[in-house]
């Protein structure tokens, strides 16, 4: 019997939210050691990360090295109501950051001081559920999807990469995949780097 994208969420959130501290803490390291050594991480320059919410894995590990590499760190910006896309501000740590709607911290720049989303190397992306064919499933906002459209007509150069970071447990066996979904490039969980393309 399928289950819905609804009740996939529900469970691997659930799953999410029952991870110890420990546990937690132990799977972040583990993802961002994989993330460190790989390709994807140590040739970007201008990389997008995100901050942990709803128990998802921290990326604090990764920000600090890209840092002490001299890369630049940015965050989602979720901007005005009803524009229903995302921004990335540049991050560095202690930059102050405010809440917005979804009570999730974002950079305070304006705007306008924030580069397109194709000037960026690589993306780090949130999810719920994923699949080794790249099939991300996430909390159903569509904001990554409609923020990175422009690459469902990219054949060649495609930038930036997408990579989806999550725990082992939200791999499942088949996501259907959505004619608005955008595909990730690989997954990175605490036990494997899933690629699911071939980089140039």
């Amino acid at each position: 019997m399928n289950i819905s994208r609804r009740d996939i969420r529900k469970q691997l959130r659930n799953q999410r939210h029952q991870l110890t501290p420990s546990q937690r803490q132990q799977a972040t390291r583990r993802i961002c050691e994989h993330l460190s050594r790989s390709p994807l991480f140590c040739n970007s320059q201008r990389i997008a990360g995100f901050i942990a919410n709803d128990g998802e894995p921290s990326l604090d590990p990764l920000l600090a090295l890209a840092w002490s590499r001299g890369k630049t760190w940015y965050l989602p910006i979720i901007g005005l109501p009803n524009i229903n896309h995302l921004w990335f501000g540049p991050y560095i740590p202690g930059d102050s950051l405010a809440v917005n709607r979804y009570s999730i911290a974002e950079p305070t720049v304006h705007l306008c001081h924030t580069p397109k989303p194709w000037a960026l190397d690589l993306i780090l992306m949130p999810l719920v559920a994923f699949d080794t064919r790249g099939n991300r499933l996430g909390m159903g906002k569509g904001y990554y999807d409609r923020t990175l459209k422009f690459l469902r007509h990219r054949r060649h150069w495609r930038k930036p990469r997408l990579v989806g970071i999550a725990y082992e447990f939200q791999k499942v066996e088949s996501l259907a995949h959505q004619p608005w979904d955008i595909p990730l490039d690989a997954i990175v969980t605490e036990q494997a780097i899933y690629n699911t393309r071939k980089h140039a």
